[in-house]
């Protein structure tokens, strides 16, 4: 019998629906973000005479060894991604992909990405994006069921992309790739607790233990949250006080972290939800125009 246009067009949404969840399960909106501060390392990194190809073989490794990573931590986390009402629909808690055809994706993408960073890269970038997989996959996400702390070890994996790219431009990891190490690390805290605040009985019914989770009122979250920002103001001005960026950025820097600082007052003195989701829309706008900064005014090495 014939396939009939009828048959064929359902055959071939069907395809389109299962692709779309495979893309699904490497958080394309995070992904972004990864390659994002991956390219701002690599590029700051090559100084004067940036090569173009070499970034993008950097960004592809990358996006293979990341999306395999967010993929296979859905894998690990279906069961509290079926408890919360902002995750149940994902692919696996929904049941359209099996939790083994998720397994296979991930450890194809991981580890074709980390083959490819190694050989077509460098080792050296590699070996960062391994430890940033490991650290995220085995450290971050069972911490997350056990312990407020969770969200200072995740940082680790978050800031390491920058690392990644600044080991690919240069083949070494100088003081430079600690910086932007340090203001990834730092920038997280305070987006992530807000983000906790908007979710937080979501995440309680998972039983993930986040800080808002555990501190009823959000107290310490608050006062955790503009400790944070203060000490993200101070560290997002290195790159000009150890000779990297110049004033324009400094300029720039100082007047973002003021604003995000300024953000976590708002917090603490009215305490609304309107005032976390500024503070999340705040570190979103904060990142890439600190990023941006930084490309436009650097000081080639």
């Amino acid at each position: 019998m014939m396939p009939t246009s009828h048959t064929v067009g359902a055959e071939f949404t069907r395809a389109s629906r299962r692709a779309a969840d495979f893309v699904s399960l490497a958080k394309p909106r995070i992904l972004l973000m990864v390659l994002l501060t991956t390219a701002t390392g690599c590029y700051l990194g090559f100084g004067s005479t940036p090569d173009y190809v070499a970034l993008l073989q950097v960004l592809a490794g990358t996006a293979l060894a990341a999306g395999g990573t967010l993929a296979l931590n859905q894998f690990l986390e279906r069961d509290l991604d079926a408890r919360m009402a902002r995750t149940q629909l994902r692919p696996l808690p929904a049941g359209r992909l099996q939790p083994a055809e998720a397994l296979l994706f991930g450890v194809v993408l991981v580890a074709a990405g980390l083959l490819y960073l190694t050989i077509a890269v460098n080792a050296l970038s590699g070996i960062a994006a391994a430890v940033t997989m490991g650290s995220y996959l085995f450290l971050y996400t069972p911490m997350k069921r056990k312990t407020a702390w969770c969200i200072v070890v995740g940082a680790v994996p978050g800031a390491l992309p920058p690392v990644i790219g600044w080991a690919a431009a240069t083949g070494r990891l100088g003081i430079e790739a600690w910086v932007l190490f340090t203001i990834l690390f730092v920038w997280q805290l305070p987006h992530t607790l807000a983000i906790a605040m908007l979710y937080k009985d979501d995440y309680k019914r998972a039983g993930i233990r986040l800080l808002p989770v555990i501190d009823p009122d959000d107290t310490m979250t608050r006062s955790q949250i503009v400790c944070d920002c203060l000490i993200l103001l101070v560290v997002s001005l290195l790159p000009t006080l150890i000779g990297f960026a110049g004033p324009v950025y400094f300029v720039g820097a100082l007047t973002l972290g003021i604003g995000m600082v300024g953000c976590g007052i708002a917090l603490v003195r009215w305490r609304s939800a309107t005032d976390v989701r500024r503070l999340v829309f705040a570190s979103l706008v904060h990142l890439p125009a600190l990023l941006l900064l930084m490309v436009l005014d650097r000081v080639p090495l």
